[in-house]
Order: structure tokens, then sequence, then C-alpha cells
């Protein structure tokens, strides 16, 4: 059975459950074939379109009444599935743009950014999508949904958002044929505020990346 086709073909396809289901497996498929690496000129503009059709997935949970779990406590799922592989992928993949800067709450004042990785972020949210997706298979569709709802307030939804920007900023630096400032020597383990941030920062010209990345300047 496609791991997409995870519901019942007596149910009604026009379910709350069975779209969300339907499009957060989408997502899990599509970033696990983009991590092989076997088509590299069209991972980032995939990645980008596959972010943004999830987050309209998680706007829509976001946008419905609170779900109720069944039972009291949450079943034992096992352990939880490794993410670490597919990590590393990404990061080879997107290396070249793999770190940027992110300010995690707006409306938090003179908050400084922090840098964070699009590998990380994408790990990240397949480990929350998962887990809620492993209740689904088991039938615990309202214990699904219950998870993919509060992961997506507490954690992926916040975590999506920020690589979707990333990614969105990267296309359009290159389409309007802008220099791309990369964060040289920048990673995720410092602490760095604004001033340090702009320091580290490098010019590369968008053509170093565009091909390989599957992006085009424009002629």
């Amino acid at each position: 059975m496609s791991d997409v086709t995870l519901h019942s073909t007596t149910q009604d396809p026009d379910d709350f459950a069975v779209q969300i289901s339907d499009q957060i497996a989408s997502f899990l498929v599509a970033v696990t074939e983009v991590a092989k690496g076997d088509e590299p000129d069209s991972a980032v503009p995939f990645l980008l379109l596959e972010v943004s059709q999830l987050l309209l997935a998680g706007g829509r949970l976001g946008a419905h009444e609170d779900i109720v779990p069944d039972e009291r406590y949450e079943p034992d799922l096992g352990p939880e599935p490794d993410v670490d592989e597919l990590r590393e992928r990404l990061a080879v993949l997107l290396a070249p743009i793999d770190v940027y800067s992110e300010v995690f709450d707006p409306y938090e004042p003179r908050k400084a950014p922090v840098p964070c990785r699009i590998s990380d972020d994408l790990a990240d949210v397949m480990a929350d999508l998962r887990h809620g997706m492993a209740h689904y298979r088991a039938g615990r569709t309202t214990e699904a949904l219950w998870w993919w709802q509060f992961s997506y307030f507490s954690n992926w939804g916040s975590t999506a958002s920020g690589a979707l920007r990333a990614l969105q900023s990267l296309v359009a630096h290159v389409r309007l044929g802008q220099p791309l400032q990369e964060l040289d020597g920048l990673d995720t383990d410092q602490d760095l505020g604004d001033e340090v941030l702009a320091e580290e920062a490098g010019r590369v010209m968008t053509e170093e990346i565009a091909h390989p990345l599957g992006l085009r300047s424009p002629s």
C-alpha cells in the first residue's frame, strides 16, 4: 500500500482528518525523496512548494477548535523513528544555503536573530509529523489530529515557517538577480547578535548556487 494512501477508500475524501493526513503524508514522502539527492536541480523549488502546502494543513489545524484526545494518556508508540540520516542528507544537499538567521518570536521586542539550519528545521518537522502519523496508522485518528495540532502550535508550525521564509528568500534572490549574502563561518552552536551576523556575512553571487540547486537567474 502506498504511504500516501493511508485511509480506507470507504472514508469520505472531504473528511477533515483524511485531508490533513493526506497533506502530511505527501510532505513526509516528498521530503524523504528530496533528501535522497537524486534530483538536486529541483531541490529548493520543490521544498518551497512542499513546505508551503504543509503550512496550509497547519493553518487549518490552527483554525480548528481544540482537538481533545480520546485517552487521557498518550499511548506508547515505542522508539521514535530516527531522522538523523535525513538531516545529514539534507545538510549535504543544501550546504551552500543551509544556514540562515531567524527571529523566533516576532512579538518579543529587540530579540536578536539566531542562526538556524534548513536541514535541522525540516528534520524536526518530519519527526513531529511522523509521531502523529504513527497514531493515524494505528487507527487513533483523534490522537493523531490532537498531536498534529498541539505540535503545530508548540514546534513544527514556527519551525516550518522559518524554513519557508529562508527558502522563499533564496528563490527571490535568484529570480530577482540579487546577490546572496552567505553567513560564512556562522553555525548554529553560536549565539550571535545583529552586529556579529553582519560581520560574518560574506557576499556570494547567486550564480554560484543557482545551477546546482535548480534555480535560474533572470536572463
